[in-house]
């Protein structure tokens, strides 16, 4: 492997379907090394979010585009170095996770003006090094040329149970086949997608999440990073 010059550290990438907890992995890495932490899928969602709220259709690819190109994207660090996305000015977090948000970031996110123009955003954003990036293309199109790429995956059973847990623990209604088949469709549109589907990067470190906690996740990959500065 490699290892680029960059003037804040690594590019850590970090790709995989939806619910196998690459954000709070991601999280853990990033914290544990002093990096920033960026979750790509906000950005998407807060473009949903705000197609929605001005009434487009997520499939009006043309619409979407000028849209995603007409706001102001800025990126602040919270206190644990975690990246959020702002829009305009305002942060999204309390937005993107409506359920209507989630069912139609896909596709959003198919849109190949909408995907260059985040692919732009992402590479200013790790252009230093210094961070953990999370997506469905990070290793394979926004960051290739990355330090250390992870796959990370889970059966869809425990992805579910995962999304179930979570939304109860909240006080959320919650159906955990409706979640399941939510699960599929969005796997099914990101394995489909033509431009820039998920898939795993060939020099990418798979980790199978389905029996293992986030911290044994986390520490995998930490121990592959320790080893590899160290070599």
């Amino acid at each position: 492997m490699i290892m680029r010059s960059r003037k804040k550290g690594y590019v850590i990438a970090m790709d995989g379907p939806a619910g196998v907890g690459k954000s709070a992995v991601g999280h853990l890495i990033a914290k544990k090394l002093g990096y920033f932490f960026l979750n790509t899928g906000e950005m998407y969602r807060a473009l949903t979010w705000k197609a929605l709220e001005q009434g487009l259709e997520p499939g009006d690819g043309p619409a979407i585009e000028a849209l995603a190109a007409r706001l102001k994207w800025d990126f602040r660090s919270t206190g644990d170095g975690t990246l959020k996305t702002y829009v305009n000015g305002e942060d999204v977090g309390a937005h993107i996770r409506d359920e209507k948000v989630s069912a139609n970031s896909s596709v959003v996110a198919a849109h190949a003006g909408v995907r260059r123009l985040m692919c732009r955003l992402q590479r200013r954003l790790g252009k230093d090094g210094g961070v953990v990036m999370e997506g469905r293309d990070i290793t394979t199109h926004v960051f290739p040329d990355a330090e250390f790429k992870v796959y990370l995956d889970a059966s869809v059973e425990e992805r579910a149970d995962r999304r179930y847990r979570q939304l109860k623990a909240s006080g959320k209604p919650a159906d955990r086949q409706k979640i399941k088949e939510a699960i599929l469709k969005r796997d099914l549109n990101d394995l489909q997608r033509k431009i820039n589907p998920l898939t795993r990067a060939s020099d990418a470190m798979a980790i199978d999440s389905t029996r293992l906690t986030l911290h044994q996740v986390a520490n995998k990959i930490l121990r592959a990073v320790k080893n590899a500065s160290s070599s």
